[in-house]
């Protein structure tokens, strides 16, 4: 019976495993074959294979399906958020130019490095109009940033040079989307401009590298404001400002008063917030995301911050634009009033204290007129914000941080304030100083008087372009405009001409006592510094009054022994006699911002000149290598006796 069963059986187990035999992958459903081609696995190159296999494969893998979003969605994860999840997008399409866009922004990033190399570290170059190439590519902005991160983000120790120039790129297109964005904020009636919101765009221009947003910013404003109605609820547990939404308090000026005096419990007293009296000149007290994270600012910034927190909780105050203190008022008669002395005035710089009219003027030493005591509109208000951050760039000692910081705020001024002469002609200066040239440049350049305006329409020159838009507005500048327009056009025939700069061989008999070469990390003997070498001379070669300020003849061979050009690890560049350094003895990677213009790569031991610095010092290379072996790599003696032994 069992085998009279099991025989029978037998037909019908065959034809189940022939049938599971004869299935193929293509004739699981869309839905399975989908999921399986999703794996993570799978690379684009891997879904391209499958998609040509055969038709059923094809259709599976086409561009509006999930097979492509989900490899674009794990090559470029950053870019989702500009994809809305219930619409449809040819995903193949998007992965293709996605790609290409990264191929191409690679390249030009590379041709930068031979393009725009230079001796010196701390000049603050700006690769000028050549940023324009990124933008001619024609491609959503979204995806040229997101390459220059991907470029950034790859290993800290490699493509040095690549990461510095995408930086650099990154920095530009950020501020020209800021920049816009200010625009758009400026034409917006009065008052619609929030302060907040412009101090914001201020901060963002500046640090564009930053991760700020006004929405991360408003969400912090808004934790204060909780800690400030719980407080304000022990002191009237049915105010108006506790109610959701919040009542209007009117006219009330108890009420209004309640509010003032738990706002200034919680900032002063509990979170601790204070004017930077020890560091007034610091740029972070201007930039309203670190005045959060610090807890510290000067009078205009603590005072955009106080206002903002305050109209979100019913009271209205007023910026106030006091001659070198800034400050609010607050009404304390009908709207509408003029008159000075109907307003307190609160110093948020002084911890919130109220003040009447003319006792204001205890704070800076002198009498000021009723004008000062005026209401301004938040346009004014970001002009002297700017206007601070500007003088501290005028402050500042030349290094690279103070002249960016000098730019960009000359760029925020102006874009406010187009028409200051002033200010035109040090962004012209400053233009000029720093370089800032076009790329391209006619053969031949007219040298007289008669030919110079013809000229200035020929050049898409910044310095030119600034020069011309001052002498129209105010042509008693002509003889300030004259000189700049002469010696810009002077180096730009230069530039036509361009000398290489001449390669320094080690074996040359004016070199033979540099004993250290590019790319060596040293030790400074007196000073004690950490540094890298970038550059060398056989001979000092600063002038007279920086020996002498240096107390270079104070050496025991002075100014006649070679000197190096080193970055040092707190982010300096400087110049060192040969008898004051000497190989660290343990190397460790140097956090200077200009590493990446000189070197492409940090190998342990050591740096790893770029093609434009091995250019410079060609044989500096190879005289590298062999000091890194004989310093770190040498085995020891004892282990070398054993060897030998054996």
């Amino acid at each position: 019976m069992a085998t009279s069963v099991a025989g029978e059986g037998q037909p019908i187990l065959n034809g189940i495993i022939d049938e599971l035999h004869t299935k193929k992958l293509t004739d699981l459903p869309s839905e399975l074959l989908e999921h399986i081609l999703c794996f993570p696995a799978l690379q684009h190159v891997d879904v391209c294979s499958v998609s040509c296999c055969c038709k059923r494969l094809h259709d599976v893998c086409h561009g509006r399906g999930q097979v492509w979003g989900n490899q674009f969605k794990l090559r470029w994860p950053r870019l989702q958020r500009f994809y809305r999840q219930n619409e449809s997008y040819d995903w193949l399409r998007e992965y293709k130019t996605r790609h290409r866009v990264g191929i191409q922004i690679r390249r030009t990033v590379e041709s930068f490095s031979k393009r725009f190399y230079t001796e010196v570290p701390c000049i603050g170059q700006v690769l000028g109009d050549t940023f324009a190439e990124i933008k001619a590519l024609g491609m959503p902005e979204h995806f040229c940033e997101d390459e220059l991160l991907f470029i950034l983000d790859s290993d800290k120790r490699k493509s040095l040079t690549l990461k510095y120039y995408a930086k650099k790129i990154l920095y530009f297109l950020r501020q020209q989307t800021i920049l816009r964005s200010l625009k758009t904020f400026l034409e917006q009636p009065a008052e619609q401009q929030s302060a907040l919101e412009g101090a914001v765009l201020v901060d963002q221009y500046c640090n564009p590298l930053a991760d700020i947003t006004l929405e991360s910013i408003c969400s912090q404003l808004d934790e204060i404001i909780e800690k400030v109605k719980k407080m304000l609820k022990m002191k009237n547990p049915s105010h108006p400002s506790l109610r959701i939404p919040p009542g209007a308090l009117d006219e009330d000026l108890e009420l209004q008063q309640q509010v003032v005096w738990a706002l200034n419990s919680v900032l002063y007293e509990q979170l601790q917030y204070k004017g930077n009296e020890f560091d007034y000149y610091n740029p972070l007290n201007s930039y309203i995301h670190q005045v959060l994270l610090r807890r510290t600012g000067i009078p205009i910034s603590l005072s955009v911050l106080y206002l903002t927190l305050a109209g979100k909780l019913g009271v209205q105050l007023q910026p106030v634009n006091f001659p070198n203190h800034f400050l609010l008022r607050w009404c304390q008669k009908p709207r509408g009033s003029g008159d000075i002395y109907d307003f307190v005035y609160i110093d948020a710089f002084g911890k919130g204290k109220q003040l009447m009219a003319k006792e204001c003027e205890y704070l800076i030493g002198h009498q000021v007129a009723a004008d000062y005591y005026s209401a301004i509109n938040s346009t004014e208000l970001l002009l002297r914000m700017v206007g601070n951050l500007l003088n501290i760039g005028k402050r500042g000692d030349g290094n690279e941080k103070s002249y960016q910081l000098l730019r960009d705020s000359l760029d925020l001024y102006l874009t406010i304030n187009p028409d200051n002469v002033q200010y035109l002609l040090l962004q012209a200066r400053l233009y000029f100083h720093l370089g800032i040239w076009p790329e391209k440049v006619p053969h031949s350049l007219p040298s007289s008087s008669d030919g110079e305006a013809s000229t200035l329409t020929l050049f898409s020159c910044q310095v030119l372009d600034i020069l011309q838009h001052i002498r129209v507005l105010d042509p008693s500048q002509h003889g300030a405009v004259g000189y700049l327009v002469q010696h810009t056009l002077e180096h730009i025939e230069h530039k036509q001409h361009p000398e290489a700069p001449e390669a320094k061989r080690r074996t040359a008999p004016e070199h033979l006592e540099v004993q250290y070469s590019v790319g060596l990390i040293m030790k400074h003997k007196r000073s004690g510094y950490n540094c890298v070498i970038y550059g060398w001379d056989p001979k000092c070669t600063m002038s007279q009054e920086w020996i002498t300020t240096m107390r270079v003849q104070q050496l025991s061979s002075g100014a006649n022994q070679p000197f190096y050009n080193v970055l040092v690890q707190d982010g300096t560049c400087r110049y060192a006699a040969q008898e004051n350094l000497e190989p660290h003895s343990a190397p460790l990677e140097i956090g200077h911002p200009e590493v990446g213009r000189y070197f492409s790569e940090f190998s342990d031991t050591h740096y790893i000149a770029n093609e434009a610095l091995q250019a410079r010092y060609p044989e500096d290379t190879a005289e590298t290598l062999a000091t890194v072996q004989d310093l770190y790599h040498r085995p020891e003696p004892d282990a070398a006796a054993a060897h030998k032994d054996m």
